[in-house]
């Protein structure tokens, strides 16, 4: 079913549940005010007919009257033959004998239905020249003729009302189906055009304040982010493309030269072997960190609490194997400080940041590093960031001028800033007063959990 019919049928659905309701409503709220009426009318008749303390039934006119007494025998009628006798029921002889008070009721006698009176007369009466000693039920009736024909024309007048109201509501719903629907499916073909042509560079009409203006601007941010999120995808392809293309051409040429390798002498093959190794390595380093990169924060995660200091102590070691060889030390100072992340991912971002300060370190150098607080701070003695790179440092692939003839990919600062942002912190990078360069890794701390008596600590 289509949303246009469907809001159609909501809206007479609607229409017919509401004239229903107030059409039995009508029609009870009448029966009962004219039943009201017969009733007052009936209960006057009976007094002024004891008025007198004596009672006629023929002195009764256009009701039917009958006294019955207690054990059920008609004492009197005004004999109206078109009624016949009223029936004589175990509810009459209880008001006859006292045992029950006065009631209205419904009866049908020889085919028309009567509003039916039944009041108790207290003993002793006369009734028709008899002394009733222990009193009887007088029973008045009147016709529901008129009753019945005013309710069946006002049953008729609210059927064709209905009727009315459900074809107004059928036309009504269509009309503001039509006028809810046609921006809807508008805004549907042109979202179905923008499918087909994958232009997700082109938005829609804002439009104003209203429901569907909102949906438009919720896909215009959509295709905003979907727009970004391909110019990043190619971008990232450019890059990488270009990244890879430098140790391939240098593996290819190296590669041709193995042709002659029996030409070469033993410390030219050594070179040409340790060039290729180098360069495999570089291709390794590169598309590991392409593959972290593409991962992102889509990659799962298992969150836990951990102790950022003794994370920081491992890194910290694998970064002192890395500066032996050039005599770079590595200065550790650090306190307990819990932060809940993903320690794999954290320990790449804390161990990016040792490798760039060990690549900009001078031989024999220190490397200074501080985890406190939630936050990791490495320092080194190098040569300091230009002011024209600090915007730059994080992006992918970006290389400062000084960096062109050192190793790396240009990827290991991005792999920390989008590190640290899927889990809440910052990163940021500054120069020393006294020379060389500071990052600060920042990531949310939280209070130590409450060991449990046996349980390994957390790591």
């Amino acid at each position: 079913m289509t949303f246009r019919a469907r809001l159609v049928l909501a809206a007479t659905v609607a229409a017919v549940l509401a004239v229903l309701f107030s059409s039995i409503g009508s029609y009870l709220a009448s029966r009962h005010s004219l039943l009201n009426s017969v009733d007052d009318s009936l209960v006057v008749t009976a007094q002024r007919g004891l008025a007198a303390g004596r009672l006629d039934p023929t002195s009764f006119t256009g009701v039917a009257v009958q006294v019955t007494a207690s054990g059920g025998q008609v004492v009197a009628s005004n004999g109206l033959p078109t009624y016949s006798s009223l029936p004589v029921s175990d509810a009459v002889k209880a008001v006859a004998s006292g045992q029950s008070d006065q009631f209205f009721t419904d009866v049908q006698v020889g085919g028309t239905e009567l509003r039916e009176y039944i009041t108790r007369l207290p003993g002793p009466v006369v009734v028709d020249g008899t002394l009733l000693p222990q009193g009887a039920a007088l029973q008045l009736a009147t016709p529901l003729t008129g009753v019945n024909s005013q309710l069946g024309n006002l049953g008729l007048a609210l059927a064709l009302v209905a009727v009315a109201a459900v074809a107004m509501a059928v036309i009504l719903g269509w009309l503001v189906a039509r006028a809810a629907v046609g921006p809807l499916n508008s805004l549907t073909a042109r979202l179905e055009v923008l499918a087909q042509n994958t232009d997700v560079s082109e938005r829609l009409d804002p439009g104003g304040t209203d429901e569907l203006s909102r949906l438009r601007r919720a896909f215009n941010r959509l295709l905003g982010a979907l727009d970004r999120s391909r110019e990043a995808q190619r971008q990232l392809v450019l890059d990488a493309a270009h990244e890879l293309r430098t140790p391939l051409t240098s593996l290819r040429t190296n590669l041709e030269v193995i042709r002659r390798l029996d030409e070469l002498p033993a410390t030219d093959r050594e070179l040409l072997v340790d060039d290729v190794l180098t360069q495999m390595e570089e291709l390794t380093v590169l598309v590991g960190d392409l593959a972290e990169l593409a991962r992102g924060e889509h990659h799962p995660q298992q969150v836990v609490p951990l102790r950022l200091d003794r994370l920081t102590e491992d890194a910290v070691a694998v970064a002192r194997t890395h500066g032996r060889p050039r005599g770079v030390q590595f200065v550790l100072t650090s306190s307990p400080t819990w932060v809940r992340g993903n320690r794999e991912r954290l320990v790449r971002a804390v161990g990016n940041l040792l490798d760039n300060a060990l690549k900009w370190s001078p031989d024999s150098a220190v490397v200074e590093v501080a985890c406190s607080g939630g936050a990791v701070t490495v320092r080194d003695h190098g040569p300091g960031l230009d002011p024209g790179d600090l915007p730059h440092i994080f992006d992918r692939f970006y290389r400062a001028p000084g960096s062109r003839g050192l190793p790396g990919s240009g990827l290991g600062l991005a792999i920390v800033a989008q590190v640290v942002e899927a889990e809440q912190g910052s990163v940021t990078a500054e120069n020393a007063p006294e020379g060389g360069s500071v990052f600060t890794l920042r990531v949310p701390e939280i209070a130590a959990p409450v060991a449990v008596p046996g349980a390994p600590e957390e790591e």
